[in-house]
């Protein structure tokens, strides 16, 4: 059976403010891409400002439309978010498919989530964005018999039908709020007891393709290789959707938890950001970010910048973090290397590791103190328990017990303040 190859042509607006918009471009294509679609022409316009009926003016319709007819596209993408009207209108004049930079940014989080909670999140940015779009989709949907932009199959015409369709989708939305309440509750008790044991959290963020997983992979398989249990990884765009949490314990049973959070990219759909917030509030409560940047992408700066700015609108502010500079090798920059809050590296290639795992531990284990113990002989539990638990730097057997040279947490050391001999 043939498979439809969906073939697009790109439009987009370069604003005179706009000094990324070329690099946004370049996105949409590979956002394009990433759910298969061919790209065979792009058509741009330079405007002080987008057009508020059609987005480009009026002689660009024209011209979308003749590239459209001579290459025998099936898909027009526009690189940025249409209101209701605007996708009406391009609809009725271009008589062909049209979706936005949100709703193919959607659709291939719809196709990579995962999880059931990633899945719920996908569903709810989808309902929301097509609500108010209802009947400018209306048109659309019929030419593409559900697919991108929500799968919603045409329902034929009518203004009851509409009615109906909307009050199934907020019927939808309100379901669909009250679940992932109930996940969110969740995942507090769990980030609750996580800060109740003590241990530091390590979140992390960064753009999407940066190398974030293949870093979690490479640093869980170099701290902890018997317990490394491997995250998805690959290149391309949104690769992993869902929060991966792991345990890592180093040799000296020092213990912290490493996080992976969904990618960012330019111009993430407001409805999406919000949908997501409980995942990326994982990054809110840890004790460390390590924020890794594709530093051999030219844009790499405007990319940090998206992903601060994206991390600032779901309230993660002051968390202490560490700039990950990684594919060095392939910027030519010099490699391994340190300086303050930052470390070039290359993940795949396992350079920079033991500088970027050094930092780690600076950070998260600073309030560690040594101290000695004198053990009663008869108290095994307790000598038991530092081996398991602490860094255990000497032991000696004395007359009245074991002493032990320990570094541990603070917290820790007050409980065992009676075994304390010198610190």
């Amino acid at each position: 059976m043939d498979i439809l190859v969906e073939h697009a042509v790109l439009v987009g607006v370069h604003e005179q403010t706009d000094e990324h918009f070329d690099y946004t471009m370049e996105e949409l294509k590979s956002l394009a891409e990433a759910i298969d679609v061919e790209v065979v022409g792009m058509v741009i316009q330079n405007l002080e400002r987008r057009h508020p009926s059609t987005y480009v003016g009026k002689g660009k319709v024209e011209e979308i439309r003749r590239m459209y007819e001579e290459t025998d596209a099936n898909l027009v993408i526009f690189n940025d978010e249409l209101t209701p009207s605007q996708i009406r209108n391009m609809e009725q004049e271009l008589e062909c498919k049209v979706i936005d930079r949100t709703m193919l940014i959607l659709d291939i989080f719809a196709r990579r989530a995962r999880t059931r909670e990633a899945r719920m999140q996908v569903e709810l940015a989808q309902l929301q964005y097509t609500l108010p779009r209802l009947v400018g989709l209306r048109a659309s949907l019929s030419r593409q018999g559900g697919g991108t932009g929500g799968g919603f199959q045409n329902k034929g015409a009518g203004e009851t039908k509409l009615e109906l369709d909307r009050r199934k989708i907020e019927d939808q939305i309100a379901k669909l709020r009250r679940d992932l309440e109930q996940v969110k509750d969740q995942r507090e008790t769990q980030r609750k007891q996580r800060k109740k044991s003590g241990t530091p959290v390590v979140s992390i963020v960064g753009y999407t393709n940066a190398g974030k997983s293949t870093l979690m992979n490479k640093l869980l398989a170099k701290m902890d290789p018997d317990h490394a249990k491997q995250v998805f990884e690959e290149d391309m765009l949104f690769a992993t959707l869902d929060t991966s949490i792991r345990k890592v314990k180093l040799i000296d049973n020092k213990e912290f938890i490493l996080t992976d959070t969904v990618g960012f990219v330019s111009k993430l759909p407001t409805h999406l950001v919000k949908a997501f917030r409980s995942t990326l509030e994982e990054a809110r409560n840890a004790d460390l970010l390590l924020h890794v940047v594709d530093v051999s992408n030219e844009e790499y700066q405007f990319m940090m910048d998206v992903t601060n700015d994206t991390l600032h609108d779901v309230g993660v502010e002051n968390v202490e973090t560490l700039n990950v500079y990684n594919k060095a090798d392939l910027a030519g920059i010099p490699y391994p290397a340190v300086r303050d809050n930052s470390v070039w590296i290359s993940a795949k290639e396992e350079a920079g590791l033991d500088e970027l795992v050094g930092l780690i531990k600076k950070k998260i284990f600073e309030q560690y103190v040594t101290c000695k113990l004198l053990v009663p002989f008869d108290r095994g539990d307790i000598v038991a328990y530092l081996n398991d638990k602490a860094n255990v730097k000497n032991t000696e057997y004395e007359e009245n017990g074991t002493l032990l040279t320990v570094e541990m947490d603070i917290v820790e050391r007050d409980r065992f303040e009676e075994f304390i001999v010198s610190h």
